[in-house]
């Protein structure tokens, strides 16, 4: 199914895990094979934006147009009861990630020019966008590849009796010494450290 053909369905734009050859991309293999989604090819977001990785190495975008760079995902069409299930996935209710718009365009041959199209993507949550902006330095990539993804922590080996906003409040406070530490249940103590009341809004 082209673009055209998905203007029924809501236009996700993936960056992250859910992208082809990552741990979550199994969730839109299996709306794929219901009917709920379909794979619209390779775009890049027409702003700039900030790319960053966060706890476990798992991927954030941020709205921070005219920061970072362009940044290249995946585009699929996808259905209402899809959506639903991608919204679950990244936390929208609870503050993870929140589903706003934006502008991609794809890779244009030579001597064509670019069409932008109007997507939505999933965001970091604006509560502690810009404390995770600045704990990575105010640097962003351009691709969330296997070079990036490196070190990236499965949701079922993080501790269980941490949230992920607690879990994202503890790497925002942490310094840069200990971006490499490990956070995953056999590493991570039972105690967590304290969060910032400013970073992470319940």
């Amino acid at each position: 199914m082209g673009a055209e053909g998905a203007k029924k369905r809501t236009i996700i734009f993936t960056y992250g895990t859910l992208k082809r050859g990552f741990s979550n991309h199994v969730l839109l293999q299996d709306m794929i094979a219901t009917g709920d989604a379909s794979f619209l090819g390779i775009y890049q977001t027409a702003d700039r934006l900030p790319l960053v990785c966060g706890p476990y190495r798992v991927p954030f975008l941020l709205n921070f147009p005219g920061s970072g760079e362009c940044v290249w995902g995946e585009l699929y069409a996808v259905s209402a009861s899809g959506l639903i299930r991608m919204d679950e996935l990244e936390g929208i209710i609870r503050g993870h990630y929140e589903r706003l718009p934006i502008k991609v365009q794809a890779q244009a041959q030579p001597d064509e020019d670019s069409v932008t199209m109007a997507a939505e993507a999933y965001y970091a949550h604006r509560n502690y966008a810009a404390a995770m902006w600045k704990r990575n330095g105010e640097i962003g990539f351009s691709i969330y590849s296997e070079k990036e993804a490196k070190g990236y922590v499965k949701r079922k080996d993080r501790p269980q009796h941490l949230t992920f906003l607690e879990q994202i409040g503890i790497f925002i406070s942490s310094s840069d010494e200990q971006e490499n530490l490990c956070y995953c249940n056999k590493h991570l103590s039972t105690t967590a450290a304290p969060l910032p009341i400013d970073v992470v809004n319940h």
